[in-house]
């Protein structure tokens, strides 16, 4: 009788740690795993740096940028199927177009704030001044993005160039149509619909233990910037990196509060209790797409209903890019701007906002804005050498970009959904700050969501 409960007691905190056959370090928790990660990496990259250890250098680099071929490994069929099936979705929620259209417009609210504020900060510290920086330290960047490309671009060639180039705009299109068409064959698509829904859930079964990799990742990718470029280069751009983190921190910790506390009505704090495992995920993976899983999780969790949430989450992992293409991008154009000794002037700001708002989907969820930035360069008649100034810099900025990306895309969410009187406040006021590593228990999530809900269709 003195056995059970000492034998039961692992088996009872399992779950709690969130670990599962093969992982080695279950009582450690995912945020600490993450921090070791930043400080090794920091260490290591400092160490590969002043002692010029050259295989420490490579070694650090093929981790990072292993991990982030992981990732992207994942983004093409994962998007793919993650729109189709959320936009077949929707046939099941009340109201479908008008959420939809709601989904849009907030996107656009939130994006036009956080680009105004990118603006605002940019003009106030001048990030372009003593620098020391010239226009001979810039090179033509290799990615190039115009309106011409952007606008022709969203129709591929073929069905299968799209997912080779890894071309994001190009398979949202696809899935699209695909989706919208499914919808129109009625019961003809119910087997495809049944299979999307199965490769999806593989897909984030998959990307999870990518996921799980992440402290590693970050020991590369963190380590590996360090090396490569040490901290005086980090000096040379600090006003500028100063400006990026400040503008994304002032719009997470302060525009979506604010809109969460006033529109939707609801606790800022117990948005951030719940959603701070994806806005984590975010900071180190650097991929928005990549952190989508957990992202819809949280949101789930948060009180949005499932059948909602498998849309807008989706369909903002890969158009709602508050850090990447709105903040960011006002403050390069300003910075490269100021290099090169190119005068700005009113119209170029409110090109700049109208770039941002309208073509948030060139960043397309990966890691870096590089195509959203030639994109507003090439609008204002700026060199697009100016990329090249920034690409430096560009590991460090990321991560709070892709952050700030992810908050935003489970802010909106709640807004509508509270807007719309289909929030589940008491589900978002009891949402807990679980550890990430418990988001790998799809099983335990899924009956649990499924007793309140019925039959509604499980797609994550």
């Amino acid at each position: 009788m003195s056995a059970n409960p000492a034998s039961a007691a692992p088996e009872a905190e399992q779950p709690s740690t969130g670990s599962g056959p093969g992982f080695r370090i279950p009582k450690v928790p995912f945020w600490a795993q993450i921090v070791a990660g930043l400080v090794l990496g920091v260490l290591l990259g400092w160490l590969a740096r002043s002692q010029e250890i050259g295989w420490l250098v490579t070694t650090l680099d093929e981790i990072g940028s292993l991990f982030v071929q992981l990732l992207k490994l994942a983004v093409a069929p994962l998007v793919f199927f993650a729109i189709l099936v959320s936009i077949t979705n929707l046939r099941q929620v009340n109201n479908a177009a008008r959420l939809a259209t709601r989904t849009l417009l907030w996107f656009m609210i939130t994006s036009l704030i956080a680009v105004a504020i990118g603006l605002t900060i940019g003009l106030v510290t001048n990030p372009g001044s003593g620098t020391g920086l010239t226009p001979k330290d810039g090179k033509l960047s290799e990615t190039k993005g115009s309106w011409i490309d952007f606008l022709t671009g969203i129709v591929p060639d073929s069905v299968i160039t799209p997912f080779t180039e890894l071309n994001v705009l190009q398979i949202v299109f696809m899935a699209a149509v695909a989706g919208v068409a499914a919808l129109k064959l009625g019961e003809k698509a119910k087997p495809i619909l049944t299979l999307s829904q199965s490769v999806l859930e593989l897909l984030q079964k998959a990307l999870w233990w990518v996921i799980r990799l992440a402290p590693i990742g970050t020991v590369g990718l963190i380590g590996y910037a360090i090396a490569d470029y040490g901290w005086d280069l980090i000096g040379k751009y600090a006003t500028f990196t100063a400006d990026v983190y400040i503008g994304c921190a002032i719009v997470l910790f302060g525009v979506y509060p604010l809109l969460l506390a006033t529109v939707a009505k609801v606790s800022p704090l117990q948005f951030f209790k719940g959603a701070w495992p994806a806005i984590q995920l975010a900071f180190v993976s650097r991929s928005s797409v990549g952190t989508m899983p957990v992202t819809q999780k949280v949101t789930e969790r948060l009180g949005v209903p499932k059948e909602y949430t498998s849309f807008a989450v989706p369909f903002g992992a890969t158009t709602k890019m508050d850090g990447c293409a709105a903040i960011y991008p006002a403050l390069a154009a300003i910075f490269i701007a100021q290099i090169f000794d190119v005068q700005l002037g009113i119209g170029d700001y409110l090109l700049i906002a109208f770039v941002s708002v309208i073509g948030s989907a060139a960043t397309a969820g990966l890691t870096g804005a590089t195509v959203m930035l030639t994109l507003t360069l090439s609008t204002l008649g700026l060199p697009l050498e100016g990329v090249g100034l920034l690409m430096a810099i560009d590991p460090i900025l990321d991560m709070i970009r892709t952050a700030t990306n992810v908050a935003g895309q489970a802010v909106v969410p709640v807004i509508v959904a509270a807007r719309e009187k289909i929030l589940d406040h008491e589900k978002y006021n009891s949402a807990s700050a679980s550890p990430i590593d418990a988001f790998g228990d799809t099983d335990q999530d899924e009956v649990r969501d499924a007793e309140p809900k019925g039959a509604v269709p499980v797609t994550a």
